[in-house]
């Protein structure tokens, strides 16, 4: 299927490509642009931007998403998880941390039904586990309230 027509990829989609891509460069040696050139002239398929943003942003911030991973997994360490569950923590993460707008819930959910789709229920449900508890232990300035149009927070 070509995206080429310019049709608007929804979220899904575009976590979908982001999920393939940085699946993809667990395997690889050479640089994202040779990797995005690569999949570009496989699929027919340029990145949507969304999905750049994704990919980019796990890239950049690797190191402390794995940390946050790491830190929330009870009796688990990061090289015992599967790469798909592996990749779907670090986008949602990041999407947790870093995507604005993106409510919690949904970076949740998107992540869950797509391990449900590309792996396991077990996968799934380890997912969903991980991240609620990246939720509820998040630093206090991300879980702060809002200001509302005063101003003040409403606690």
């Amino acid at each position: 299927m070509s995206h080429s027509d310019n049709k608007k990829l929804t979220r899904r989609e575009e976590r979908q490509q982001a999920l393939d891509f940085l699946f993809e460069r667990l395997f690889r040696d050479d640089t994202v642009s040779d990797q995005y050139a690569d999949a570009a002239d496989a699929r027919d398929v340029a990145a949507g931007k969304y999905a750049g943003q994704l990919i980019n942003g796990v890239g950049e911030h690797l190191t402390e998403i794995d940390g946050i991973i790491s830190d929330n997994l009870k009796g688990w360490k990061l090289n015992r998880i599967s790469r798909v569950a592996l990749v779907l923590l670090r986008i949602a993460v990041y999407e947790i941390r870093y995507v604005d707008n993106v409510p919690d819930g949904a970076a949740i959910n998107e992540a869950v039904e797509l391990a449900k789709i590309y792996s396991t229920a077990e996968d799934a449900s380890f997912i969903n586990g991980v991240l609620g508890a990246v939720v509820r232990t998040a630093p206090a300035a991300d879980a702060a309230p809002a200001p509302d149009e005063s101003g003040s927070t409403n606690m």
